[in-house]
């Protein structure tokens, strides 16, 4: 299966819920020489990651910045996150989290990956994360595994002077997909903790372990397997704006209650099922 383009004709800019966000925002059909999802798959797994220049149009870029500019004026222009679907309503982001095209180029890389079937009532997660101000650097070298096999990074303001621009650093394919949701637990537990992530941060600062660097820019659509390479963001100047979108999915440890109850940190910070979405009361 093909990688689908977001279709700029079709998109509405003010989609005020979920549901006109969902028919706003649809995928265009996809010429002969669009690579397949198999060459993704290839890709990642030869060199970590692959992009997609120009996933989004400008005007779409536009939209989902105009976004951007709001909340980080209601966050005071410091640091901050916004998880799931339905908080991100109406949202360009929402609308590609929604998309059925775009989810079924996220489950062919999953098969291509694991080898096997998605949880079915499993749903694309969205994540926006901007850095910015002095809140921001403490959100630097966090290295970590996702909890999807397949994680898609689509940036939305990324610095282009100075030193630090927040570059995506990653190190691809340190473990294998875990089906035993129980060893994915106990190795987070060993790489996740603060010593670990101090200790890795320290070693890339001094070149002792030399990553990937991705020089991310906006638009583009970068493919990686969150789950098996441990990354994090390098430092950003407290005084710009490093805004991404991030889709998580396919929770090999979607069923399992060990994971759910032990990971799954963001999720019940921001109050939300292991879906991704607001519990029903």
């Amino acid at each position: 299966m093909p990688i689908l383009r977001a279709d700029q004709d079709t998109i509405r800019t003010n989609a005020p819920n979920l549901h006109m966000c969902h028919e706003g925002l649809g995928m265009s059909e996809v010429t002969a020489m669009e690579p397949s999802a198999a060459a993704y798959a290839a890709e990642i797994d030869r060199k970590g990651y692959t992009v997609i220049e120009h996933y989004i149009s400008p005007e779409q870029l536009e939209l989902g910045r105009a976004f951007i500019n709001q909340q980080a004026a209601s966050h005071d222009h410091e640091y901050f996150a916004i998880h799931g679907i339905e908080a991100l309503g109406g949202s360009l982001i929402a609308g590609l989290a929604l998309s059925q095209p775009f989810k079924e180029t996220l489950t062919e890389l999953y098969r291509l990956q694991t080898g096997r079937e998605p949880a079915v009532t499993e749903q694309i997660f969205p994540v926006i994360r901007c850095l910015q101000g002095r809140s921001g650097l403490k959100q630097s070298h966090f290295y970590h595994f996702d909890a999807t096999a397949v994680t898609a990074l689509l940036p939305l303001y990324i610095p282009t002077e100075g030193e630090h621009c927040g570059d995506l650093i990653i190190f691809p394919s340190v473990r294998r997909i875990r089906f035993n949701a129980l060893r994915n637990v106990i190795e987070k537990a060993v790489l996740h903790n603060t010593a670990s992530q101090k200790l890795v941060a320290f070693a890339v600062r001094r070149g002792w372990l030399k990553p990937i660097r991705l020089k991310l820019e906006p638009g583009n659509l970068y493919l990686f397997s969150g789950y098996r390479s441990l990354h994090a963001n390098d430092e950003c100047d407290p005084a710009m704006l490093r805004a991404t979108a991030l889709f998580h999915f396919g929770n090999p440890h979607h069923e399992s209650l060990v994971a759910r109850h032990l990971l799954g940190t963001n999720k019940r910070k921001a109050k939300l099922d292991h879906n991704g979405l607001k519990p029903v009361n």
